[in-house]
């Protein structure tokens, strides 16, 4: 399920925004890649700040649709293959897009990405998070676990 958006000036120009707010639904990031694909579509890939904007403001909007949204993180298209140099100054730069797409555009919350194991990428919505050193947890990206369920 989810609320699928069009709009011309994007290369991607339908997008499609799954949220549940019951846990158990909630899933991996490979089975979110999966079900894009499934669908006909991809893990999101952003490609500008503004089309990074764009995705907020549709996120405010499914915030104020009364739908009693909370906190839950997003996955996006960016993951890293493999842990050949996960901890080294380079890991930043492993970094992928999941549809091939060459993007260097990041949106990183401070001190990320952390690497190690964690390896695919989410969108920060945490609006009752009290904020940290970056800030509030909204729309920057974090590396975690791949079978992290969101």
């Amino acid at each position: 399920s989810g609320q699928k958006v069009c709009y011309g000036a994007f290369k991607h120009s339908c997008y499609k925004l799954a949220y549940f707010q019951d846990l158990t639904r909630r899933v991996g990031f490979q089975e979110a890649r999966q079900a894009c694909e499934i669908d006909g579509g991809a893990l999101l890939s952003l490609e500008s700040e503004a089309e990074q904007q764009l995705i907020e403001n549709m996120l405010q909007n499914l915030t104020k649709s009364g739908s009693g949204i909370s906190d839950g993180d997003f996955w996006i298209g960016l993951w890293r293959s493999g842990d050949g140099l996960a901890t080294s100054s380079a890991c930043p730069d492993l970094y992928q897009w999941a549809d091939g797409s060459m993007s260097p555009f990041r949106n990183w919350y401070t001190d990320e990405p952390s690497c190690g194991s964690e390896a695919c990428v989410v969108m920060y919505h945490q609006p009752t998070a009290n904020p940290g050193l970056g800030g509030p947890y909204l729309y920057q990206w974090n590396d975690d676990r791949c079978n992290m369920k969101h």
